[in-house]
């Protein structure tokens, strides 16, 4: 399939066709500075031995969490503040999502690419907002969007003058509390003009399965992941955690610390494979 996508930008980190597979891994939630930083330095080197090019994220807000009562975040001042010092001592690109237009400008003046929320991907002043900044952004597409649907969202940010777009797929709503992944789905997406990141952890969630917050077959991220770098992504998203059982954000589905490397090298194997 030939693709017409341009790579985008992101501090060093470059995304796109003819350029490595790129990661975009941190926790689901910022815990603490002590925490964000042995979580970054962790992955940064996993990437640096294996050549992947990469970018941390977390988020300084769980807005869209299943309950009230759900532990949220630090908060944008101290969440960023966080970010910036992951950035500052590894040198790496840092990331986040947002939930408000005005969160916009003050998150780009710390993070190299903004993420839109797939429950948000739809409303018009968060993306040209986040387009606006001159920082990328990342727009993860809805549960509830059909992968042509991708389309306008993408002209959005472009029409507001977005630096550059990458679109995240990360899973589709499939009747109560359970996603799927449509590889045929994501071919669609490489079919656009923009890089194509895989989620591969949200895509395993249980949404409100477990009544008060949401499940997640983390068991099913290797395959998935290896799946969608086969159809030919150029990235994963991946949260990750020490101890995804005590994480306060999405432990379910989040891949162990320790289970990253060897997912990595499979889904490098089989780029390798398809270039041979």
């Amino acid at each position: 399939m030939k693709r017409t996508a341009f790579p985008v930008k992101v501090g060093p980190v470059e995304i796109g066709p003819g350029r490595p597979l790129a990661l975009v891994a941190g926790p689901c939630v910022i815990e603490s500075r002590d925490h964000a930083l042995f979580t970054a330095e962790r992955i940064f080197e996993t990437a640096r031995r294996l050549g992947v090019p990469f970018i941390y994220k977390s988020s300084f807000d769980k807005a869209n969490r299943t309950s009230i009562r759900s532990e949220r975040g630090p908060g944008m001042e101290k969440g960023l503040g966080i970010l910036l010092a992951v950035k500052e001592a590894l040198g790496v690109p840092v990331t986040t999502d947002f939930h408000l237009p005005s969160q916009a400008k003050p998150a780009a003046e710390v993070v190299d690419l903004l993420q839109v929320p797939a429950f948000l991907c739809r409303q018009t002043d968060l993306v040209t907002a986040a387009a606006r900044t001159g920082k990328p952004v990342n727009i993860k597409k809805g549960q509830f969007l059909a992968p042509w649907e991708a389309g306008p969202v993408l002209e959005k940010a472009r029409e507001a003058g977005a630096a550059g777009v990458l679109l995240t797929e990360r899973g589709t709503s499939f009747g109560y509390n359970r996603l799927v992944v449509d590889m045929a789905g994501i071919a669609e997406l490489l079919a656009m003009d923009a890089p194509v990141v895989f989620d591969g952890t949200h895509s395993v969630q249980l949404p409100g399965a477990l009544g008060s917050s949401t499940g997640g077959r983390r068991e099913m991220v290797p395959p998935l992941c290896r799946a969608a770098v086969a159809v030919g992504v150029d990235a994963l998203f991946l949260e990750t955690h020490e101890d995804p059982d005590r994480a306060p954000s999405d432990g379910p589905n989040m891949l162990p610390l320790d289970r990253l490397e060897p997912l990595l090298r499979d889904c490098l194997a089989v780029r390798e494979a398809l270039s041979s």
